[in-house]
């Protein structure tokens, strides 16, 4: 008799939904009486636990990301990072799923998500939508972060990339800039859709018109960032780029050029990682708070293990604009 039996298990052995299960062992309505007798009994048969799982209690979690964003200087390494330390530091266990671009593509989850012996799955940024779809269907709670469907059929954490991409346009524009690019694959991630949104929305407030050759973009089809880019011949003052590294290539790649930045070209990037730094000079970007967002995120599984049948939740975080030597005052423009 397994030690580990879940309500998928049930469900497999009696042919029904694994919501039905939960439903009738939760004491919900849905199934009707004879169904819910029945799904106990089989319960009761293959030795399944009733206790219900609670933070008071270690956990064992897998923090789930697709290797196409994950590098050892990337923001969702250093994201893991927090993450697993708030986990500890709560006396919960936490282990690192790396989804390799063949099983991703495959629509192939760990066995260690799939097998329903851990307690919930944390997953890292944007994944296919095969993979999406799988996960959607685990019979175990399951957290987003930095990811989110249209239809809020998840439980998420996000930062506020809106506003921040819209705080930084803003203040490339209260500098004089007008002729501002957007770099960044829209299409890519959630993340860089909603950044564009708030670059837009900055420019249609303050009267300035999008231009589609100001649209660069920054990654091949499977997602691979270049460093290498397609500048339009009317050349933009200044960049708004989706994320920090992207802004760093962009950097080198403009010098390279015989630009100077911020002299000839300001460049601002987002995140505040490890390439906002690195980059010469420093990158004006905005912070995500990392910190927060972890606790957001394991404070939110461990609410969903409690209590598995609450609303979907998405948890916004927000953030500041860190000022550094990429941008450069234009005093004389027209709009």
């Amino acid at each position: 008799m397994s030690k580990n039996v879940t309500m998928r298990d049930i469900a497999k052995k009696m042919n029904i939904s694994a919501v039905s299960v939960s439903k009738a062992i939760s004491g919900h309505e849905g199934v009707s009486d004879s169904l819910r007798a029945e799904i106990l009994k089989i319960a009761d048969e293959l030795g399944y636990n009733y206790a219900p799982k609670s933070p008071d209690k270690s956990l064992s979690i897998r923090v789930m990301v697709s290797e196409t964003y994950f590098s050892e200087n990337s923001f969702y390494s250093r994201l893991f990072g927090c993450i697993a330390s708030e986990f500890m530091k709560r006396g919960h266990d936490c282990t690192l799923e790396i989804l390799s671009h063949k099983a991703e593509t495959s629509g192939n989850l760990p066995g260690a998500i799939t097998s329903g012996k851990v307690d919930g799955a944390i997953v890292l940024g944007p994944i296919i939508k095969s993979c999406m779809d799988k996960v959607l269907h685990l019979d175990l709670p399951v957290v987003f972060v930095d990811n989110y469907t249209p239809e809020d059929i998840i439980d998420c954490v996000v930062g506020d990339n809106v506003y921040g991409s819209h705080m930084l346009t803003t203040y490339l524009i209260n500098k004089g800039h007008r002729k501002i690019a957007f770099v960044g694959t829209v299409s890519a991630t959630n993340s860089i859709t909603d950044r564009y949104l708030g670059y837009v929305k900055a420019l249609m407030q303050h009267g300035i018109a999008t231009r589609e050759d100001y649209l660069i973009p920054d990654r091949d089809a499977e997602g691979i960032l270049t460093d290498e880019f397609k500048l339009p011949e009317d050349m933009p003052d200044s960049f708004v780029c989706n994320c920090d590294e992207t802004a760093y290539h962009l950097v080198k790649f403009l010098q390279k050029k015989g630009l100077r930045i911020p002299e000839d070209a300001s460049v601002v990037g987002f995140d505040d990682y490890i390439f906002a730094t690195f980059c010469d000079p420093k990158l004006t970007t905005f912070s995500v708070d990392m910190r927060e967002m972890s606790r957001a995120a394991v404070g939110l599984m461990e609410e969903k293990i409690k209590n598995p049948n609450t609303d979907r939740i998405r948890r916004v975080i927000s953030g500041e604009i860190i000022i550094r030597d990429s941008v450069k005052s234009v005093s004389n423009f027209s709009n």
